[in-house]
């Protein structure tokens, strides 16, 4: 029997995120969980070559991509929807669940137990859970800026707002990550390309020959 697992993923390309807002720049479930698994695998290379904690980057790049697939099922609900009021926000985690097992049934059986690990969110550890949150976090403040610097202030309080909720964390690597990588997200292409043969002269003069 086919499965239809990544008939569903290939779908995600198709939702697109924030929906309640006007937005100058599209951006879907595909991109944005690419996005969230890049920033939470340098988060916890971060945790453990620069603060020495015990964490498997792999394991955490793994979850963090898979952690929207649900989504390939019951499509994105806005944050300000799905936190409103703790009603719509159980009722939500009750559709979540279901979509997640739903998911998980759609490979064939003998991968399920591997695929399980990081399907299904309750059997990813409270320290992959936190760190894929902060890298989701991370994510949206960096589409937030962009549509900023495209012209459009609708997002101006969701920068404020992200930013705060990163802040109250207290996380080391994240506070790392956006003091060593964000201020590069308000460089043009060509800012980006002086700067990078400011720094890199010799390899720059290696390519052009």
């Amino acid at each position: 029997m086919s499965s239809q697992f990544f008939a569903y993923l290939s779908k995600m390309r198709w939702i697109y995120r924030w929906g309640m807002k006007r937005n100058a720049i599209q951006e879907n479930v595909m991109e944005h969980s690419f996005e969230v698994a890049a920033i939470a695998h340098c988060l916890a290379i971060i945790a453990r070559e620069v603060f020495g904690r015990d964490i498997n980057p792999e394991s955490v790049l793994t979850a963090a991509l898979y952690h929207d697939a649900s989504e390939a099922l019951t499509g994105d609900l806005p944050s300000p929807i799905k936190y409103h009021n703790r009603a719509i926000r159980d009722a939500y985690k009750a559709v979540e669940y279901a979509a997640e097992r739903e998911m998980l049934s759609t490979l064939p059986e003998q991968l399920q137990g591997a695929y399980g690990a990081f399907l299904l969110h309750e059997n990813i550890s409270v320290e992959t859970a936190q760190m894929i949150k902060a890298a989701d976090l991370i994510a949206s403040l960096i589409k937030c800026k962009a549509e900023i610097n495209a012209g459009n202030n609708e997002f101006a309080k969701a920068v404020v707002d992200v930013e705060q909720r990163l802040q109250t964390m207290g996380i080391d690597e994240v506070d790392y990550f956006c003091e060593k990588f964000m201020p590069s997200f308000d460089l043009t292409l060509d800012e980006l390309i002086t700067r990078s043969e400011r720094l890199f002269p010799d390899a720059n003069l290696e390519h052009k020959s």
